[in-house]
């Protein structure tokens, strides 16, 4: 089959990095990118979308490549004024990422829907494909600790560094999300939609969650292709091993594959893990770890021929 249109759905580095990779491959007008925003928070009277900066940061250039986050070289003079007040800033801004959250924060109360925002500050940056926000809705990702509590997701994964022992997870005010009118003509004219190798509970499930969006993505008779974030028992970053312990799940990429179900009719798992059978589902593997920015358009390579094949 051609592959004309693509979809792919991403948040956090790992998922960014294939999207990255894509869009070396792909011209614009034939990759979407949908983004978590699930992270998304308030910040000293500041929007802060992490995810959808990663994105828009990596596609255009700008990426700190050792962090995978943030812009490089950036400087943090506002934290240490922040620390001369007696303030704690626990969450790094960047002196130049400042401007992403002012320009944005402006844009949305100017009444501009997110989805508008982010085609504003991507054009601005030179960014021809198209990097859509799961919904224009604030939903916020909450997580039942043991330790403390209910925690907002930015203060569970960057103040305590993801290291409180989750319980569960539940998305606030995701009841009065919807799917954008954006997000859903890209889908609705996907060829293959795809799930990026990113945190499936933290990174994909809220994207999975906005109302009509699963429904949406079932009902496209297309192939529908998850990379797995589990090598060989362990997260290639971040806290999705552990979270699937906690959550009791068995930290494996079969159990990812079980996870999404019907959402995939595919699925890539690293090469490194011994062969896997997801009932109904086609399956292979390759090696899925992006090192460098070659790796990245190899592995997008790589998966859009097994998808054509």
């Amino acid at each position: 089959m051609a592959l004309k249109n693509i979809v792919v759905l991403v948040g956090g580095v790992g998922g960014v990095k294939l999207a990255h990779g894509l869009a070396q491959i792909l011209p614009p007008e034939n990759l979407t990118v949908i983004v978590n925003t699930g992270d998304d928070f308030w910040h000293y009277g500041l929007r802060v979308c992490p995810d959808l900066d990663t994105v828009m940061y990596t596609l255009a250039g700008l990426v700190d490549k050792t962090n995978g986050w943030g812009i490089a070289d950036d400087s943090r003079a506002m934290l240490a004024a922040l620390r001369r007040y007696g303030e704690d800033p626990w969450f790094g801004l960047g002196d130049q990422d400042l401007a992403t959250h002012l320009l944005r924060t402006q844009m949305l109360h100017a009444g501009q829907r997110l989805s508008e925002v982010t085609a504003a500050l991507t054009s601005r940056l030179g960014i021809l494909h198209p990097v859509l926000p799961m919904t224009d809705a604030p939903v916020r990702t909450m997580l039942d600790t043991v330790e403390y509590g209910e925690l907002e997701f930015q203060t569970y994964f960057v103040r305590y560094r993801w290291q409180p022992t989750v319980k569960s997870i539940r998305l606030d005010c995701i009841e009065q999300a919807s799917v954008s009118p954006e997000a859903r003509a890209a889908l609705e004219r996907a060829d293959a939609i795809l799930i990026g190798p990113s945190n499936p509970w933290l990174s994909i499930a809220p994207i999975l969650a906005v109302p009509g969006m699963s429904q949406l993505i079932l009902s496209r008779n297309v192939p529908r292709v998850a990379v797995s974030p589990i090598v060989q028992g362990q997260a290639v970053k971040g806290p999705a091993a552990k979270l699937m312990a906690e959550l009791n799940y068995d930290v494996s990429a079969q159990a990812v594959g079980e996870y999404y179900g019907d959402i995939i009719t595919g699925f890539v798992y690293d090469e490194r893990d011994t062969a896997l059978n997801l009932n109904h589902k086609q399956v292979t593997s390759f090696d899925t770890i992006m090192i460098r920015d070659e790796d990245r358009v190899v592995l997008a390579r790589k998966i859009l021929h097994w998808i054509e094949e």
